[in-house]
This record gives C-alpha cells, structure tokens and sequence, in this order.
C-alpha cells in the first residue's frame, strides 16, 4: 500500500520548479508537484522535466537484482514502437499480432516437450505473476471436479510448496482462499524436494509447485524426484497430485543448457508450465507466458468467449486490454535466435555467472550458497570470520558506485542465512563482471578497515556506467 498512500500533509503544495531555460512564451515558472495545474506545457517541457527526475534512478545495466530483461537488440526496440498502441486483447483488428502470439505458444509448447505442439493450449500474460495465477485456477479447478465426481466435499482446497517461492503464490492463496503448504527449507536444503513435498500432499491437495530456478539462489528444484515421488503416492493411497512447474526464469534456460533434465511435459505428472518472456526470454518487461500439456488440462469453464470487439474471440486472462508490442518481440526473439542463438545467449550468461561466482569465492570472506549452475544466478554469503560488516553493508556501499545488489535473509526456519545475490542477464558480459568484480573488492578491504570507500575511489566507479 506505501506505493499508492497520499504524499505527507505539506508536500502536496509543494511546486516543481521549471528552469528558465526550458520556459517557452507562454509556460509558467513552476507546476504543482501532485495536483494537475490549471495550465498546459509543451510537450519539450513536460518531457525535460521527467527526465531530468528520472536521472535518479539506478542504472538498470548496473541492476544486478532484477532478472527482468534491460538490454535489448535495436530491431526489438524499433518493432516495440511500432507495436506500442497495439491491444492484445483485441484479436480480431490484430489478428496478425493474434496469430503470432499463438506461434509462441506453439514454439514454447514443442521447447518443454508437449507431445501435440500444435494444438497447444496457452496463452500470453502481463508476466509469470498472472501465468502463476491461470496455472493456479486450472489446478483448483480440475481438483474440484475430481472431487466431485468421487464424492468428496471441496471445501478445503491446499497447495503444496517450498517457503522459497514467490509472493505471486501466496497471492494466489490468499486471493482464492486456498490453503498454502509451505514447506519449510532449513541449511543445506533451501527449495523444496521430493519427500518432504509428498508428506504435505494429501486428497485435499489441487497441486505442487515445482519452481525451475528459486528466486533466492537460482537453482532449479527436482522436478523429475518431486514427480517420480507423488507417482509413488497415486500407487499407494490413490491421491492423484499434478505439478505445476513455475519456470519463470529456467523455462528459457533448461531446454538449452539442459536438455537433458527432464522437468518438463515429458514427465506426465506435469500439468502446465510458466515462463516470463521478460526474463530470459529477452524481452522488456512485462510479458509472460502459460502453456497446458493438453486441453484437458485447462478446464472449458475458465474459458470466455467474448464477440463485442468483433468476431467470437475465447480469453482466459486475468487482465483485459495489455500491450501487444512485448508478444510480437517475444515472437522476434525466437525467430532471430533459434535454438542456437538462446543457447549461446544464455551459455553466455551462465559461464559469466560461474566466473563470478568462483572469483568471489576465492576473494576470502565469501561462501557461495550457489554458483550459477542453475539460472544464471547466485547467492553468497560472509563467512564467520567477518565481524565488523554486513552483507547489508556491502549492498549500500555498492549502490553507491552504481551497482545495485540486493541483501536479504532467506525464509522462515533459516533466517540466519543473509546473503548478497547476483543476477546475470544478457548484457552483462564479463568485461562488467571483472569490474563489479574489482569494486566489490575494493568495497571489502575498505569495510574491513572500519571506513567506507574514500570519497575519490567512489568517483571512479561511475566510470563504469
């Protein structure tokens, strides 16, 4: 809520202050700063000011939190304009755009292993937030009606996870009232596995939630283990548990680095994957995407068919109108790079990661709580030598060169365990990694000593933008 509150009593009269250069005939000296003024000002204007504001923002090649894409080719750039005032939810006077959202999920269906790729049942999303959530309602759905035709009541739905998924889940939990089955993580297990995420499952149980490169250290949980184990259950005690595979970040990294991980439709126990197309999928942000193994996954009741923008036109979405511009360079990604292209993108990415990580690693005061091998990211941590700073220390003096790394603690059972962790992306080549690299040493030896980074070395880092 803190995002939307009210500005405090006081500053709500406070003006903006235009600098007399950007002043046309005309224009006022300032504008309020949260009320709309009673005048126009050039668009010049208008724009000058924003984007001498925005000057405060963080750099995003520099972001080193964000998995969100921030680099991409100039022909993607230029095909985003064109597509900017393109609504994807109208399909009949898009019906170009339509139809290559549907040749994505077509491409997306065959790279996880769907045994019918083209008929694939999926569809585009703002990002894996609301594929998340669709995921999510065709599991409690289809659960509903096993229950119901074994005569069971359907009154206490749960979902069984690791505590280390992402908010979108307990969202989702508590928008649908279903009953959230965290399954704690503790040291040397930091996502979920196979047993613990069977003893949580029971005829109540709509799904679990495999995630295909945990937000917290990147690695990838065992998907094909968590599946192998609820075969075994549906054996033993009839409880017939589908996955849900939340491949945010790894469904565009495992099926070209690791192909022969088996996590995806290949495993029949897998009902529906998501991706977000803005993460590794090379795409600004915000575009998602949610596949079905088959129709029969995605109930008919979740389905509507709307015919007042023209024609008869089937949606299953949690928005109406978004964007179109981030579909068609989803589109243009995977028609430009192929199967090769992404795999030397992101073999790029994961050998930048591993290097930085094994550099850190011999730095001295680090231990790595991953090293890349997953999605290309990593956490690490001080190791108990180090007394007098903080991984939260570093995350401050860093931001103050233009790196923007996050500290945080792990979930519940192991909130000891606070961690620095880095993001990889394209973009990020290892030219930046040998200078985060030389900065993040720099920021060490001086926390260290008891100070900050002298004023003069902190100069020198903006160098690096």
């Amino acid at each position: 809520m803190a995002l939307h509150q009210c500005p405090p009593l006081g500053a709500i009269d406070q003006n903006l202050s235009i600098r007399p250069q950007f002043v046309q005939t005309g224009e006022i000296g300032e504008v309020p700063r949260y009320r709309l003024s009673r005048g126009e000002l050039s668009p010049e204007t208008a724009y000058q000011i924003i984007h001498d504001e925005l000057m405060l923002d963080g750099n995003a090649r520099l972001n080193l939190a964000t998995f969100v894409t921030t680099w991409m080719e100039p022909q993607a750039e230029r095909l985003m304009a064109e597509c900017a005032d393109k609504n994807m939810i109208d399909k009949d006077e898009y019906r170009q755009t339509a139809e290559l959202e549907m040749r994505c999920v077509s491409m997306l269906a065959h790279l996880w292993g769907a045994s019918d790729a083209q008929r694939a049942t999926g569809c585009s999303t703002i990002g894996s937030s609301e594929a998340c959530m669709l995921g999510g309602l065709a599991l409690v759905r289809r659960w509903r009606e096993r229950a119901k035709m074994a005569g069971r009541t359907a009154e206490r739905p749960n979902l069984v996870m690791g505590a280390n998924v992402q908010v979108c889940w307990d969202k989702f939990c508590r928008y649908w009232d279903i009953e959230p089955r965290q399954v704690p993580i503790s040291h040397g297990r930091t996502h979920l596995t196979a047993d613990p995420a069977v003893e949580a499952c029971d005829e109540n149980t709509i799904g679990v939630i495999a995630i295909l490169g945990s937000t917290f250290d990147g690695s990838y949980e065992p998907v094909q283990e968590i599946a192998t184990a609820l075969d075994g259950l549906a054996d033993d005690r009839g409880i017939d548990v589908p996955i849900h595979v939340d491949g945010a970040s790894g469904g565009f990294v495992a099926p070209f680095l690791d192909p022969d991980l088996h996590w995806d439709f290949r495993l029949p126990r897998v009902q529906s994957i998501n991706a977000s197309g803005h993460k590794y999928g090379l795409v600004y942000p915000g575009v998602g995407w949610v596949v079905w193994r088959n129709q029969d996954a995605l109930p008919d009741d979740l389905v509507f068919d709307v015919n007042y923008l023209g024609g008869n036109m089937p949606t299953f979405a949690l928005n109406f109108s978004r964007p179109g511009a981030q579909v068609v360079v989803q589109y243009f990604n995977l028609l430009r790079l192929g199967w090769d292209g992404y795999r030397r993108v992101q073999q790029a990415c994961r050998s930048t990661a591993q290097l930085l990580a094994s550099q850190i690693a011999a730095l001295g005061p680090f231990d790595l709580i991953s090293d890349g091998s997953g999605i290309p990211a990593f956490a690490f941590r001080l190791n108990h030598q180090v007394e007098h700073y903080s991984v939260f220390d570093i995350s401050e003096a860093l931001r103050a060169r233009g790196w923007l790394v996050p500290a945080y603690s792990f979930p519940p059972n192991l909130e000891d365990l606070t961690v620095l962790r880095i993001v990889v992306r394209n973009g990020f080549g290892q030219d930046l990694a040998h200078l985060f690299l030389e900065d993040l040493q720099r920021v060490v030896t001086q926390l260290a000593k008891g100070g900050r980074p002298a004023p003069e070395e902190q100069e020198s880092g903006f160098n690096h933008c």
